[in-house]
């Protein structure tokens, strides 16, 4: 009985350490008001521990996040504190904003959980990223391969009409030269193998047919040099154009592969091929983002699964005195203003009244002197002393 007697005598005077008062703040409650709430100072660390969780998840999947967009470490964490600062902020918001006196408690719930699932399936992504990094990374390179082909397609089907065009000019222009140089080679072959006896007549030295075999020979090595000097300045041209298409489509490549990068769109889209192409890995890729959800989704369930305690009464019962005394407060500065007023037009009538009293005799001393002065001067007429009169002597309307 005694231990009883002296466990309630110290709940009057707990001291909560500092790491309990930081739960509570992030679980939202009021520290002054749960002090007093002996079963309700753990159920509030739960629910601080669960927001404290789902930030440091959060601060962590956003600092990768914005790694794998900058290589910057010291900027990735900076922004990874801000994003997860913003999460914290909208987490505290919903479970501030739940209570077991919402009336309509479904529609809350409802819009929390989806903001919740939204949150959590984006935050989802990094921590998925990071986990099947090595697999991902496999993936990636495969597609960027498979991108470096598509561009290299495109650029043929650009290119490759023009330079079909070309080559296609080329064979003909060498096409031409190759048969005149066969031509040449033919005829000195015919003339040499007179010269030796092997060929023609048979006899060695040179007469009348190895000399017609000669003339021949000169004759179509002469065609030859001028059809070359000719063509090859074609066929240079056609072979410039060529090497500069090539050199564009090299060019194009180049840079296209140079625009190629492992960020976190590259690493999505070989996520979702690596998930499409393995079914065993979609199963488990399903499983996890769901567990990374219930990670953001942790503060909204402990608030709605918890049961309600003495602190939310207490917060309803201070609010409710709050309303009341805030009420009261602003009648009771109605009804002073309202006594100042009345009191203040009270003296200001009487005021008034003692003013017009004690000018009274003045006024009529002051008619009589201008009424006296006007009957001696008989050139003003009665219109014009009285308008000059009514303006000196009535008092004038306020505004």
């Amino acid at each position: 009985m005694n231990k009883a007697i002296s466990s309630i005598s110290q709940r009057e005077q707990y001291n909560p350490t500092k790491w309990d008062a930081f739960l509570w703040w992030l679980s939202t409650a009021e520290k002054e008001l749960l002090i007093q709430c002996v079963v309700d100072r753990n159920r509030y660390k739960i629910i601080g521990t669960t927001v404290l969780a789902t930030w440091s998840f959060a601060t962590l999947a956003w600092t990768y996040f914005w790694w794998t967009i900058t290589t910057n470490v010291i900027l990735s964490v900076l922004l990874g504190l801000f994003m997860g600062f913003i999460i914290l902020t909208i987490d505290r918001a919903l479970i501030k904003g739940m209570n077991k006196f919402n009336k309509n408690k479904i529609a809350p719930l409802l819009l929390r959980s989806i903001l919740a699932i939204t949150l959590g399936t984006f935050m989802a992504q990094p921590a998925i990223l990071f986990m099947f990094d090595k697999e991902i990374k496999l993936q990636a390179s495969l597609d960027n391969e498979l991108r470096k082909r598509a561009k290299q397609q495109e650029l043929d089907s650009l290119f490759n009409p023009q330079k079909n065009i070309l080559n296609t000019e080329r064979a003909q222009l060498q096409s031409r030269l190759t048969g005149k140089y066969n031509e040449v080679s033919m005829a000195r072959q015919e003339f040499l193998a007179e010269i030796d006896g092997t060929g023609g007549t048979g006899k060695v030295g040179i007469q009348n047919i190895a000399r017609a075999k000669k003339a021949e020979y000169e004759k179509l090595d002469s065609q030859y040099n001028q059809v070359s000097s000719s063509l090859q300045p074609l066929i240079r041209s056609i072979d410039s154009n060529l090497t500069s298409i090539n050199s564009q489509i090299k060019k194009e490549n180049d840079v296209f592969g140079g625009l190629l990068n492992n960020g976190f769109l590259t690493r999505i889209e070989a996520l979702n091929n690596l998930v499409k192409k393995n079914g065993a890995l979609q199963w488990r890729y399903i499983l996890i983002v769901v567990i990374l959800m219930l990670i953001e989704l942790m503060p909204v369930l402990a608030k709605t699964l918890l049961p309600a305690g003495t602190y939310d009464e207490k917060v309803k019962l201070t609010e409710d005195m709050e309303k009341e005394i805030a009420e009261a407060n602003q009648l009771k500065e109605k009804q002073l203003k309202e006594l100042y007023n009345r009191l203040a037009q009270e003296n200001d009538t009487t005021f008034i009244e003692q003013f017009f009293a004690s000018s009274k005799a003045g006024r009529n001393e002051k008619m009589k002197s201008q009424l006296a002065k006007w009957s001696e001067d008989h050139d003003e007429p009665f219109d014009g002393f009285w308008e000059r009169f009514k303006k000196d002597m009535l008092t004038k309307q306020e505004n």
